[in-house]
């Protein structure tokens, strides 16, 4: 077992508060919106085995089939195979969404091949992987997700009765799904950002005047105002205008798959991934914005947010369940006087305490306590028990079998 040395992504859209006080920190004063987990490179985690900290990804790299076993190793490479992180938004992420595995790969060989930089702003694709992501909130979190029904949004954008806004209307009215979706997208995102700022204005306050009344679709309303307000004259406003609005109570996630556009807008929350940074954007960024490319990606599917509430495994856990092998996210109810849970050793893992206080102990006796918002890395092969008394949240690969259990 090694506790996790963290660190933590200054991004402007993050609480300066929610992860302080998870963690039992005092504030800096500044934005403090992602605590990262793993061994992406790009902040990995450290680890300390006696010689002093070193990088998580480091570790693994001398010996990847030690650290995460064979099987994980011939299915996902030499590489922890997912990122874990506590995300925190006081203001709207990005309007975005993720390749699929075979876009990512061919995305990024192409970009190699011409000679992008990797750190190029106009840069679409970092890696060549997929990048499928798990929210889970832990206080009541905001988002959208996934394109709502082309007449349920030319109801909402219809009761604006914003006259830049009636071809939207009528578009999503005449054709059938995935056209709609499509046009009314490229639409949006095509035009000259001075051409549609009026409109976004004029929406934005109509939207704001029907979040105070007893309507249909209120919530959405006040939450594209509040884009608005951050975004002033931002298309991606429209763009956002297309999705459902969700919020999560806590305990509550979503998943998000390929091509699915989505945001986040606020609130704390555990999140897993991937262990990928591609991200094509659709607005609300001062940023690259590949309209081509992103039209490439999007899936033109209304697609309910779906809603994930967690199941009991048969360890005593409670599972989200999602279709990648990446990764898999348990939750533990940990109650004061139960019996620990033993965890099963198949895959490497990252146990995060959100709440409480946790106790992992190995079959060797040594002892590990973990309080809010601090983590362990287990490594495969490594039996741990676990106790305590409050809330752990186990992120690990999907197993496929294994002699550890």
């Amino acid at each position: 077992m090694d506790r996790l040395l963290n660190t933590v992504r200054p991004y402007a859209w993050g609480s300066t508060t929610a992860i302080p006080d998870l963690l039992g920190t005092a504030p800096t004063g500044e934005p403090q919106a992602e605590l990262w987990m793993g061994a992406h490179p790009g902040a990995p985690s450290r680890v300390d085995r006696g010689a002093g900290p070193v990088a998580l990804n480091e570790v693994i790299a001398a010996d990847p089939r030690r650290e995460l076993g064979d099987d994980t190793v011939a299915r996902f490479g030499p590489g922890l195979p997912f990122l874990f992180k506590i995300l925190a938004a006081a203001d709207p992420l990005s309007l975005q969404v993720h390749p699929d595995l075979d876009q990512a790969k061919a995305g990024h060989a192409d970009e190699e091949a011409r000679g992008v930089p990797v750190d190029a702003p106009h840069r679409n694709y970092k890696d060549a992987n997929h990048k499928p992501e798990l929210i889970c909130a832990l206080t009541p979190f905001e988002g959208l997700c996934g394109f709502r029904a082309p007449d349920a949004t030319a109801e909402l954008l219809a009761a604006l009765d914003v006259d830049g806004l009636k071809p939207y209307v009528d578009l999503l009215r005449a054709h059938p799904e995935s056209a709609a979706l499509r046009e009314v997208l490229t639409a949006v995102l095509s035009a000259e950002r001075t051409a549609v700022a009026g409109t976004v204005t004029e929406a934005a306050a109509a939207a704001g005047r029907l979040a105070a009344e007893d309507v249909p679709h209120r919530a959405a309303y006040a939450a594209y105002a509040t884009l608005a307000r951050h975004y002033p004259g931002d298309p991606g406003v429209l763009a956002a205008m297309l999705l459902n609005h969700v919020l999560l109570q806590p305990g509550e996630a979503l998943y998000l798959g390929a091509g699915v556009p989505h945001a986040y807008l606020s609130g704390l929350g555990v999140e897993i991934m991937a262990n990928s940074d591609n991200v094509l954007r659709c607005g609300l960024t001062p940023k690259h914005v590949d309209v081509p490319e992103l039209l490439r990606v999007v899936r033109f599917e209304a697609t309910p947010p779906g809603v994930l509430r967690p199941e009991a495994d048969v360890d005593g856990a409670e599972e989200y369940e999602t279709p990648v092998e990446e990764f898999r996210l348990s939750r533990y109810a940990l109650a004061p006087g139960s019996a620990p849970h033993r965890l099963d050793a198949r895959t490497p893992q990252i146990l995060l305490c959100a709440a409480g206080r946790a106790l992992l102990r190995g079959e060797d006796g040594t002892e590990l306590t973990l309080g809010s918002g601090e983590s362990a890395f287990v490594r495969v092969g490594e039996r741990v028990e676990l106790g305590g008394e409050g809330t752990v949240f186990r992120a690990t690969v999907r197993a496929t079998s294994g002699p550890y259990s």
